[in-house]
């Protein structure tokens, strides 16, 4: 006779076999429904603590999810900072934003949100910083682009690239002093007010349009292999996502057996690049590709960095500012806010939907204030740390809740000490460093693409058969693609004769996402429109607060380890914008004060 959880459908999910459901069937509800709504339960809500295992495996699952988005930002930056050709401050790139990675993951789900998100590198502030490397000034010398003329250990070279880090990570700074502001004063919701579906469609859609040479020329160095590459992701994600493949489970029940696990819907961008990585090692290895570096394919090749290895340490600890003092320009400043601004806005999104996934209530103001305000605490991190680029949250985590059905934040905090574990190991970066030019390539066509798609869903919420949003829309995608085009093209017809104000209108306007979101705010702003036909009423409805203060938001979104219970006494403090407000009376009755959760003693375990 079969169980009943085998009954409901949930043995089709990885590591759903054991656990409280938190949505149960209410009374009379007919108990033969159909799996898409059995599918729906959680095994583990946010607040539920899974076996340690459990906890474990999960942990390294979503640290694998956000493999794909946390490798490409370093491989994309090193083209800027003139590293193409220097494998082994790559993969110190990548130990590093693994390594910040975990601690403002750690953060956001101790003090922050307190949801299980988990925290990463942003293509949002890519945009802006590959802009910001193009000016003339930050232009990539000649010689740095031959491989035979670099020399990796000169001071020379070392002082090219360190000098261009160093102007990144000040920017970078500046504009999450900014974001720290916006969230812990509130000012979040003010600018929510404001922004609705037309300016985020242009303003995210345009992040993966603008990387369009990014991606032609690392899949141009051998077509062959990006295709097959971008074959595989596709392969994997749209055709085979629903194929179960049986994997061996443990529970208390049914002790060692086999479950049918959907990997391909889970490590679609990860499978696809392993196996073209291990093709491209087979054609190495028996000398297909060619061997002369002048040939076309010769990128191809996997034995090209096969020093950076051995040359990794084992171990490494990064540190701030180990790339030396950070330095800050008014133009990298101002193009890196138009970044943290979209960042924001998303991070909202991903918020409301994590609270969904994860069995929690909507997040009331004071979290969503408060998780705005430790995103920008983390990008602060990342900019001392030296990553050359911020955090957000990671929406391919939000989606890989909605697939395992297991939302507990103590698989986030696994998740976080995960990344730290990863960055502290010096030879896991040299491995991915290693990856061919056009394997990469093939997963930004991907990539890239989708980052595209996600922000034009965003007009789901307008009404896409007025003239005028449709106007609005297509003004500014073609506006955000020619006129940064025209000014890279001439970089010399900005000439005001302020050259601080100059190099600020050129990273402006040689930054796609600013120009396509700024016509498209004054646009929806200005143009007489209803709020229905703008989108803004299905908007808001999508993002609405809960600002009701139920014992089940207090249990969720209050502060840990019985900070609540401490704060309570000080009357005054229901007035700051991040603070839980009533606290006196959002406290758990059945819970002594000062006393966490199980859940919150795992999170102090893990920090």
């Amino acid at each position: 006779m079969t169980s009943e959880k085998e009954s409901n459908g949930l043995d089709n999910y990885a590591f759903a076999l054991e656990g409280r459901f938190c949505d149960l069937q209410e009374k009379g509800e007919d108990l033969d429904s159909s799996i898409d709504e059995d599918t729906n339960k959680l095994a583990y809500c946010v607040t539920d603590v899974p076996p340690w295992y459990l906890s474990i495996l999960l942990g390294a699952q979503h640290c694998l999810t956000a493999f794909g988005g946390i490798i490409a930002i370093p491989l994309i930056l090193s083209q800027g900072l003139c590293l193409q050709h220097d494998s082994l401050t790559q993969s110190r790139l990548i130990s590093t934003i693994f390594f910040v990675s975990g601690i403002c993951t750690l953060l956001q789900v101790t003090f922050g949100i307190r949801l299980p998100i988990l925290q990463g590198g942003t293509f949002t502030l890519l945009a802006p910083s590959m802009a910001m490397l193009s000016m003339p000034e930050f232009r990539c010398p000649a010689w740095t682009q031959n491989a035979s003329s670099v020399n990796t250990s000169s001071t020379e070279f070392i002082e090219v690239w360190q000098r261009r880090m160093r102007a990144l990570q000040g920017s970078i700074i500046v504009g999450s002093i900014f974001q720290v502001f916006v969230g812990f004063s509130g000012l979040i919701g003010l600018f929510m007010r404001f922004i609705g579906p037309l300016t985020i469609a242009p303003t995210i859609a345009l992040i993966g349009l603008s990387l369009f040479d990014s991606a032609g020329s690392s899949a141009g160095n051998h077509w062959g292999i990006s295709s097959m590459t971008t074959a595989l992701i596709i392969l994997f994600s749209q055709y085979l996502r629903h194929i179960a493949l049986p994997f061996p489970t443990y529970s208390k029940d049914k002790k060692l057996h086999t479950s049918r696990v959907c990997i391909f819907q889970i490590l679609p961008v990860l499978l696809g690049i392993t196996v073209s990585w291990l093709i491209c090692y087979i054609l190495t290895t028996y000398n297909v590709l060619p061997a002369e570096p002048g040939q076309y394919g010769y990128l191809a090749r996997t034995d090209l960095k096969g020093e950076v290895i051995s040359q990794a340490p084992w171990f490494t600890f990064p540190y701030p500012g180990q790339w030396g003092k950070p330095t800050v320009s008014l133009a990298g400043v101002v193009g890196i806010l138009a970044g943290v601004i979209s960042s924001m806005i998303e991070s909202v999104g991903d918020y409301h939907a994590c609270a969904r996934l994860s069995g929690a209530p909507p997040p009331p103001r004071h979290a969503i204030n408060r998780g705005i305000g430790i995103e920008g605490i983390g990008c602060l991190l990342a900019g001392a740390w030296g990553t050359g680029n911020g955090t957000t949250s990671y929406s391919e985590n939000v989606g890989a809740l909605g697939i395992t059905k297991v939302g507990s934040r103590v698989v986030i905090v696994a998740s976080g000490v995960f990344m730290v574990a990863m960055g502290i190991l010096g030879k896991m970066g040299a491995v991915f460093a290693t990856i061919p030019s056009p394997v990469i390539g093939g997963m930004f066509m991907v990539m890239f693409g989708v980052i595209c798609a996600a922000g034009v869903s965003n007009l789901q919420y307008a009404d896409m058969n007025s003239s005028r949003n449709i106007f609005i829309f297509g003004f500014s995608m073609f506006s955000g693609l020619v006129i940064p085009n025209w000014i890279l093209k001439n970089p010399k017809a900005i000439a005001t004769g302020v050259v601080e104000f100059d190099q600020m209108l050129q990273v402006l306007l040689t930054t796609s996402m600013f120009v396509g979101g700024f016509f498209g705010f004054v646009l929806d702003n200005t143009v007489p429109g209803s709020k229905q036909e703008r989108g803004i009423l299905a908007w808001n409805k999508a993002h609405e607060d809960d600002s009701c203060e139920t014992l089940e938001t207090g249990e969720v979104y209050n502060l840990p380890f019985g900070l609540t219970s401490y704060l309570s006494s000080f009357s005054w403090l229901r007035y700051v914008p991040f603070c839980p407000p009533g606290l006196s009376s959002s406290l758990d009755p059945k819970q002594p004060l000062g006393t966490p959760d199980p859940g919150q003693i795992m999170i102090g375990v893990g920090l």
